[in-house]
């Protein structure tokens, strides 16, 4: 490579950071002036949605619709029931997916989208509320919207001024701000997202209970207080847990043994350990949790006093499990 041509691509390569961060900046400024339209306007759409009894019906064409797309899905996943609907396919029969209760969500940039524009007789023959998001209040489907989202930018972040950049970015930060606002209104919980999002790691701490992931029955480590430690450590080994839980002839909790204790143990006395009982090693009171608390507060306590296990006992302090740490964190509960 000659050195003119280093020096090229060097200038190149400067030029597109540039471009690059004149991109981010030109679509920043886009979301920054919409501050300046949350009003009245927004209030009312606000409104409309939390009192209908229907679906919000997203519908868009393009660039337009693939942000629709989007919306419809944060308001589905933050206790809105919204779909997207195609403009194009609503004409040939996707119509009928749309109820007298349901909102419209209709948006396009110029205001004047023919596959959106041909819906609107049907919208007002079932008296359905739209709501318009578009960078052009003058224009025909803000005319003939109940309430107007006002999109508009200054330019477009393409060199050319006119491919769908600044003003997607704007549309996609108004419908984030509707949904969070929506939230609010309608008094969702963090706990309302989990429900709705089961797959997901917020949905598995907030779902996952410490009944569904512990150790039960004849997969319990469970010795007696006159148990030789020997036995003890057999029963550690054989179930795998790291502890072993000592419990009287009604099986109610005494005291724990974790492998720790027995390597301590040996350390201290030798082949001797090995003929002492379990109550002589035990730890009394060991921590606990119930099995109707959240997974997520196991892992917690776990961490706070690092330990690897938790007893679950029932209301009169009999042994119902053993919850491990390895068994919440393969369950993704982080």
């Amino acid at each position: 490579m000659t050195a003119n041509n280093s020096k090229n691509n060097n200038q190149n390569n400067e030029d597109l950071i540039e471009t690059a961060r004149r991109v981010l900046t030109i679509e920043a400024q886009s979301i920054e002036t919409l501050k300046e339209r949350i009003d009245e306007n927004f209030l009312k759409a606000v409104e409309i949605i939390s009192k209908s009894k229907g679906r919000v019906v997203v519908t868009g064409m393009g660039k337009s619709g693939l942000i629709g797309r989007k919306i419809a899905a944060t308001l589905a996943s933050t206790g809105t029931p919204s779909f997207f609907m195609h403009p194009a396919e609503a004409s040939h029969g996707d119509l009928g997916m749309v109820t007298e209760e349901d909102v419209v969500i209709a948006i396009s940039n110029s205001g004047e989208t023919d596959e959106v524009l041909r819906l609107i007789p049907f919208l007002k023959y079932f008296n359905l509320k739209l709501i318009a998001i578009t960078g052009n209040p003058q224009s025909t489907l803000a005319r003939q919207a109940d309430a107007i989202l006002d999109v508009s930018v200054k330019e477009e972040a393409c060199p050319f001024g006119f491919i769908p950049t600044a003003s997607t970015t704007a549309t996609l930060a108004m419908g984030d701000a509707l949904a969070v606002a929506l939230i609010m209104k309608n008094g969702f919980k963090k706990e309302d997202f989990a429900f709705f999002h089961p797959g997901g790691s917020l949905g598995r701490r907030m779902l996952t209970k410490v009944k569904d992931l512990m150790h039960r029955e004849e997969e319990l480590p469970v010795v007696y207080p006159h148990n030789l430690m020997l036995d003890v450590v057999l029963e550690i080994s054989s179930k795998r847990l790291g502890v072993a839980v000592v419990v009287d002839e009604r099986e109610k909790i005494l005291g724990i043994i974790t492998d720790g204790d027995v390597r301590r143990g040996v350390q201290k006395w030798g082949k001797q350990f090995f003929e002492m009982k379990a109550s002589d090693i035990m730890t009394v009171a060991p921590k606990s949790i119930d099995e109707d608390e959240l997974a997520a507060v196991a892992l917690s306590i776990m961490q706070k006093y690092s330990i690897t296990s938790l007893v679950v006992p029932s209301k009169e302090g009999v042994l119902r499990g053993i919850i491990h740490i390895h068994d919440i964190l393969k369950k993704g509960i982080f």
